[in-house]
Formats: structure tokens, sequence, C-alpha cells
């Protein structure tokens, strides 16, 4: 899969308004495609329709840890870490599980990110699927 990195708008976004144009790209695919592909294919559809918008992100971009004296230059992968404000998990699976939701809390922490969204395209309406996990926000 190709990592996407684009930085072409210079207007300062907030977190809100960036969700927004994520969410808005999550509700076309699932338009489009319904429930039941890949996870994978959804990561795909949603940076190459993200990119359109010119907003700077990286796709399965690794973060860092750092615990005592060892750095770890993968500590995880975002999925799509969004002009390092906002990061997108995206899944396709039968039903989300309280440890995705720690997961992204996780994330928010590591990065010092605000906003989380865990999007679960595996369901009859997209706007079950996805949720908002603040950090401090």
């Amino acid at each position: 899969m190709p990592t996407y990195r684009l930085c072409v708008k210079t207007i300062t976004m907030t977190e809100n308004e960036i969700s927004k144009v994520a969410v808005d790209i999550c509700f076309k695919i699932h338009t489009q495609y319904g429930p039941g592909l890949f996870e994978s294919v959804y990561e795909e559809i949603f940076c190459y329709e993200f990119a359109k918008t010119g907003i700077s992100f990286y796709n399965q971009h690794p973060i860092p840890l750092v615990h005592e004296e060892i750095r770890m230059d993968a500590g995880f992968r975002a999925d799509v870490l969004i002009d390092n404000k906002v990061i997108v998990e995206l899944k396709s699976i039968e039903a989300l599980a309280p440890v995705h939701y720690k997961q992204v809390q996780t994330y928010l922490k590591l990065t010092g990110c605000k906003l989380g969204l865990l999007v679960n395209f595996n369901v009859a309406l997209i706007k079950e699927g996805i949720h908002r996990i603040v950090n401090h926000l």
C-alpha cells in the first residue's frame, strides 16, 4: 500500500474541521461500497479521496515509542494521521470491542493529538460505525 503524504493547504484547520472532512469521506465510501470489504481496501480508498483535499496526512505512519532508555522507531503505525492533529483508525470487523477504543486513546496519548476517529465500515449504517475519541479537546 502506498504511503501518501501531502502538504498543500496552508490554511490552519481545527481538529473538528478536519474530522468533518474525514467523516464526509467515510460516508461517501460507505454509500458507494457498503460493508464487507477488507480494511486495507477502505484505507486505500480513504487515502485516495483524502489526498484530493490537499490537507497534509500520512497513512501507515510509524509513531515512535520511548520507554526509559530504549526507543522503538515504530511503537505503532497510525492508519491515517491527518495534519499531525487527528488520528483515523479504520476497521472492517463484526463489532468494535472496548480494546479498540482504548487503542485509539493510547495513540492519542502517545502522539499528543487531541482527536481520534475510530471508523468501522462493517456496519449497515456508517453513522453507527464512526466514533469520536478525544484527548483533552
